[in-house]
């Protein structure tokens, strides 16, 4: 008999675990998010790695019902996806600018966006570099895009793990505040919207499943931490604003990589 995910869930879950649960998923969404390329397709619908992303999702689905699982097992259902699909998909809903059909910046979203667009920018490299990380320079990506949002946060859930493991309270309360505010502030605040976009123009495909994931992963995670949601309707800032330019102008994806403390 085959062993279903849920069944794997017989052992006591601890806080470390959780933690690194979370590292996991959140990294697969940063992967999701950038330019597709095969690794896209062997991490998130290979067969031994969907066993991994279904296994950690089950595990944080056994603490809070969040249908995490169900959301895996979707995505990872998707088998006819190659890079060459994905890619026109990819260019189709984000396009090569801020403006696809559905943009993935933060700051492209709210009316109040074209005023505040500089500060929330300078926000979240500030968060960024309080952690001793920057955006890969060879990326050129802005920061404000969902996938290095989504990354900070598979980071800040490894250094959770960590301090967890080390019993370090200072750095654990540390790490948790930094994730309450960046849910707060950032990426808690647009996802609703930018979900309700790609669903509306993806729904049903690889990316369309991708961002049923994200929304439920981000609410769980917002409603661990007491982050409130952001509501569905942001709509767009205005596209007379010049818009802030992407870091070397490209669509490329943003990994982060280690930067020195300022």
């Amino acid at each position: 008999m085959t062993e279903t995910p849920e069944a794997k869930v017989n052992h006591p879950v601890g806080e470390v675990d959780l933690a690194l649960c979370r590292a996991t998923l959140f990294g697969a969404l940063a992967l999701g998010f950038r330019p597709p390329t095969q690794e896209t397709i062997t991490r998130l619908i290979g067969e031994a790695n969907a066993a991994a992303l279904a296994e950690a999702a089950c595990l944080l689905d056994a603490e809070t019902h969040s249908q995490l699982a169900a959301a895996v097992e979707d995505l990872t259902s998707v088998r006819e996806a190659t890079v060459a699909g994905l890619s026109a998909s990819y260019r189709r809903l984000f396009g090569h600018t801020s403006r696809g059909s559905v943009p993935p910046y933060q700051t492209e979203y709210g009316a109040e966006a074209i005023f505040q667009q500089p500060q929330e920018l300078g926000d979240l490299m500030g968060f960024y570099r309080a952690f001793g990380l920057t955006l890969n320079p060879a990326e050129h990506e802005r920061p404000d895009h969902v996938s290095c949002e989504c990354e900070f946060l598979s980071f800040l859930a490894l250094k959770e793990a960590y301090a967890l493991e080390h019993q370090d309270g200072a750095m654990l309360e540390e790490t948790r505040k930094a994730q309450r505010h960046f849910l707060h502030d950032h990426l808690g605040r647009f996802i609703p919207a930018f979900i309700k976009r790609l669903a509306a123009e993806a729904k049903g495909s690889f990316y369309g499943l991708l961002g049923v994931l994200c929304e439920r992963l981000v609410a769980r995670e917002c409603q661990r931490l007491g982050a409130p949601v952001g509501p569905q309707d942001l709509t767009l800032r205005p596209t007379a604003d010049g818009g802030v330019p992407m870091a070397c102008g490209s669509d490329a994806g943003c990994p982060m990589v280690p930067g020195a403390r300022e």
